[in-house]
């Protein structure tokens, strides 16, 4: 197929509607993967043992995923977008038979790593396609529904995930992949229009990709390893946090001279583009914090069982699908006023955020699904939103590098709220629980086993966990149920009081967000493309 010309208005009908299909389906391929493994976990973990490694199987998806993200969106501005999507779908299948053979957690830890550079390479560029085939006003609906298939991925997840599992095995959560990769695959290679935006040739910033590689990398390893793996003040952590504001310090130097630069600096001299970034950052933060602590606070606060607390993420995301889906539709029928539907967004939000705070131990079921569609539902209506300000406004030559930096920005705030989140909930429940702790409870506990029923809300999500503090306490004699009970009760208080600093923060994240979007200019949405309006102004 040759390559198309710049203006896709002459593309036939079928042709976009397959193409659209085949990018949705990826997009869906790769955001279902997540949450599919995520249920199976605690299965692959019996079967290759190394508990330790637990995170490890997450963040090595996680850090391969982000850091190719920039550097893929820059060179599909060089060389198209099609062959960086197919490969993208390649390297995807390949780690996901990879993941399904792997006989150790060092095996699946590495595979689900190659695994995490095919989804980066598909994420990166599906919103990038939608720019491609449709103009800012008409984008819209369309975005929309790339958002709206993040949310249904969450939805369908957990249940497939534990499906599988049970049914099958845990390598058939991988397996699964390979029959439709290929029949997105096959859409692709017929049907996916072979953009480049010219011809001439390109210098590729190599300087550039090794000093974000070297930035980015070391600080998603300490956000993920800090209050957990390590403490924060250990040397691991320091130093990877030395070593990413060096890489940054080098990036920033290198890519004001590259010719070709992976991040081009220039576009945030755009006020439009620089507050859509830093909204997209905190939107992160708050996003990935809610849904990383919701479960907790049902499973931990509420004392329901893990497969409910994971389940009512749900109303979430159906309120997140709902948010997106109409908040696309209005902005490509209505005029295009994205700062009025972020207004609405992340007012809904904030409030939605600041009721999760004032939840507690003895809050109604009805009460707290509310509060949790209410967040989802302003949660949709930013997602698509910024994306379509920042494509608007830049030039077609930096869309790809441009819109994957929306997708970057988000999960290196994702993964700054939870690391920040994670270590306020564990400080605060530690000091709130020895706080409340009477005197008399505490005489009757040996100090080595306080510490350890105080510096960690295990024993609220594990059954066995309780079951074997219940034991312990009944060998203290007739008052030992009496502490148990008064013990557990305190622990609750401490986590719903820590989730509440939680939440109270991400609210203030929120605001901080909804300030910054009234100062968001709002230019009309073209409805030609950036290349069709760059040549009238020449």
């Amino acid at each position: 197929m040759q390559d198309q010309p710049l203006s896709l208005r002459s593309l036939p009908r079928k042709q976009i509607i397959l193409t659209m299909a085949g990018v949705m389906l990826a997009m869906f391929l790769s955001s279902l993967d997540q949450t599919v493994v995520g249920t199976a976990m605690p299965r692959i973990i019996a079967d290759l043992g190394g508990f330790s490694h637990y995170t490890w199987v997450a963040t090595s998806y996680m850090v391969a995923s982000t850091v190719v993200m920039p550097v893929v969106g820059k060179l599909t501005d060089m060389f198209g977008r099609k062959p960086f999507y197919l490969a993208g779908l390649i390297i995807f299948l390949l780690g996901s038979v990879f993941c399904g053979l792997s006989q150790t957690m060092t095996q699946i830890t590495l595979a689900r790593g190659f695994q995490g550079i095919g989804a980066g390479f598909m994420m990166t560029n599906a919103f990038t396609v939608v720019a491609d085939l449709f103009p800012p006003a008409e984008r819209g609906k369309y975005q929309g529904f790339m958002s709206a298939i993040f949310g249904i991925s969450s939805v369908v997840g957990p249940t497939l995930g534990g499906y599988i599992t049970d049914t099958l095995s845990w390598h058939w959560i991988f397996f699964i992949n390979i029959p439709l990769g290929i029949v997105i695959i096959t859409l692709f290679i017929l049907y996916f229009p072979a953009i480049r935006t010219d011809r001439h040739t390109h210098r590729v910033d190599y300087a550039g990709v090794g000093t974000l590689v070297t930035a980015v990398i070391p600080l998603l390893l300490a956000l993920s390893w800090g209050g957990s793996e390590y403490e924060w003040l250990s040397a691991p952590i320091v130093v990877s946090f030395t070593v990413s504001a060096v890489g940054l310090g080098l990036f920033f130097w290198v890519e004001r001279r590259a010719a070709e630069p992976i991040v081009p600096l220039s576009i945030f001299k755009n006020r439009i583009v620089s507050t859509s970034f830093a909204i997209i950052f905190l939107n992160g933060i708050a996003m990935f914090g809610g849904i990383f602590f919701i479960p907790l606070y049902f499973q931990g606060v509420l004392g329901l069982s893990a497969t409910s607390s994971g389940n009512f993420l749900t109303p979430m995301m159906l309120g997140m699908v709902t948010g997106g889906a109409a908040s696309g539709q209005v902005l490509s029928r209505f005029g295009g006023h994205y700062r009025r539907h972020g207004i609405l967004g992340l007012a809904l939000m904030t409030i939605g955020i600041f009721l999760l705070s004032r939840m507690g131990p003895d809050s109604s079921y009805g009460m707290a699904v509310l509060y949790i569609v209410l967040t989802g539902i302003g949660l949709g209506i930013t997602m698509p939103i910024y994306v379509i300000a920042i494509q608007n406004v830049v030039p077609y030559k930096v869309l790809g590098a441009s819109t994957s930096l929306v997708a970057f920005s988000r999960s290196i705030g994702g993964s700054l709220g939870v690391a920040v989140f994670g270590s306020v909930m564990t400080n605060h429940f530690i000091s709130e629980f020895l706080g409340r702790l009477p005197a008399s409870a505490r005489s009757m506990i040996p100090p080595d086993f306080l510490a350890s029923v105080s510096q960690s809300a295990q024993v609220l999500v594990s059954p066995q966990a309780q079951a074997s503090l219940k034991a312990a306490f009944g060998q203290m004699g007739a008052g030992g149920t009496a502490v148990y009970d008064q013990i557990m009760q305190l622990l609750r208080q401490s986590l719903s009081s820590a989730l509440s600093w939680v939440f109270l923060i991400g609210c203030a994240i929120t605001i901080v967000a909804f300030i910054l979007n009234l100062f968001l200019k709002e230019v009309p949405l073209r409805k030609q493309y950036a290349r069709e309006q760059e040549r009238k102004d020449e």
